[in-house]
């Protein structure tokens, strides 16, 4: 098989002329919200797994607007971090709207917590951007197939629904010990002025905090955070 250059018009189409002996008309959408990454995604795409076209949206909004104009791919590829969302609130429209796409999350963060929350999204499968390039083929073919694709979990969040009678530590959750100090006045219902005069810092570093142990947790508020830890117990 050729591998050919692609060339991306100015519609964020990246294709190639002629197409690769045994592509088909297997069409992909790349959402990432830094277009480099998009692009290069993208030409992976075409040259390493097989696919005759491949279009780029930079946001949620614009992969739903791709969708609704009448593109209908065989995978979309959906960076975790978008600026209007994450690919776990992006992989639930699609879902809805046409579950026979297949949808691969993606993201650099090493989080565990990422990968988990898109596969509870519904998400077909999850590969690391730090893959080597034939793992991240690998991933592609093997969710083009049909086959879910995610990597094992870390015992400490595949604990996390089951043993509600032990108590975790900052360090189980992966956060610092101000941090875990932090989760544990939020899950008591302290806004975060009450927190900032109790632990002597200001009402800016604590948010700076919340948004870290948000982030680190996988969820994207407040509530979300009390709902997976609800009945935990946080040692020391």
């Amino acid at each position: 098989m050729a591998i050919i250059k692609p060339a991306v018009d100015a519609a964020g189409v990246v294709s190639t002329d002629p197409v690769p002996a045994g592509t088909g008309s297997a069409m992909a959408i790349v959402v990432d919200d830094h277009p480099l990454v998009a692009s290069g995604i993208a030409e992976f795409l075409m040259t390493h797994c097989g696919m005759s076209q491949v279009r780029t949206a930079h946001s949620a909004q614009d992969c739903l607007a791709l969708i609704a104009e009448g593109t209908v791919p065989e995978l979309i590829i959906i960076d975790f971090w978008l600026p209007d969302g994450t690919a776990a609130e992006l992989v639930s429209q699609l879902a809805a709207i046409n579950p026979q796409i297949r949808l691969l999350a993606t993201s650099g963060d090493e989080d565990a917590a990422v990968m988990l929350k898109a596969r509870e999204a519904g998400a077909d499968g999850f590969v690391h951007k730090q893959a080597a390039a034939d793992i991240f083929s690998e991933v592609v073919a093997a969710v083009r197939r049909g086959e879910p694709h995610f990597p094992p979990l870390p015992a400490r969040l595949l604990d996390l629904p089951h043993r509600r009678d032990v108590p975790l530590s900052a360090s189980d959750l992966g956060l610092t010990v101000r941090q875990g100090e932090i989760l544990g006045m939020m899950l008591r219902g302290f806004p975060n002025k009450r927190i900032a005069r109790d632990i002597g810092v200001s009402e800016y570093t604590v948010k700076e905090h919340v948004t870290g142990i948000l982030n680190r947790l996988g969820v994207s508020n407040r509530i979300e955070a009390i709902t997976l830890l609800r009945g935990r117990k946080l040692g020391n």
